[in-house]
């Protein structure tokens, strides 16, 4: 299998785990992180697809980085870069720490980034 079918592959199953059921015991926040997982991954498949190396450069969470980069192949629209706000639930939250809770409206908006994302980025495969 090509290796960014096995990333466009984990990027899905990413955003498959962002949309479990939301329980008492389940954080708002580690969903979120999965549907930043989500695009980060689908990114990362693009950019493989379109011939660049999994460098150093290239790991990383944040998603600006990974967009400017995927810039030197495609046009990328700006409602894609919109998406790089998700990259705080990478870095900012992903672990428990000062930060505000995650509330269901903002989940609610990553889990669309995501969705938009991995369909935009599917169609460029």
């Amino acid at each position: 299998m090509d290796e960014y079918k096995i990333w466009i592959k984990r990027a899905y199953n990413s955003l498959a785990l962002a949309k479990v059921e939301k329980t008492d015991e389940i954080c708002y926040e580690d969903l979120c992180y999965n549907a930043q997982q989500a695009v980060e991954k689908g990114l990362k498949a693009l950019l493989i697809y379109y011939g660049e190396n999994l460098s150093r450069s290239l790991k990383t969470h944040d998603l600006f980085v990974l967009l400017k980069k995927l810039e030197q192949h495609v046009e990328v629209p700006d409602k894609m870069i919109e998406t790089a706000v998700l990259t705080e639930f990478a870095t900012g939250i992903r672990y428990p720490g000062d930060y505000e809770e995650v509330n269901e409206l903002s989940y609610q908006e990553a889990i669309k980034a995501a969705e938009y994302s991995l369909d935009w980025i599917s169609k460029q495969l």
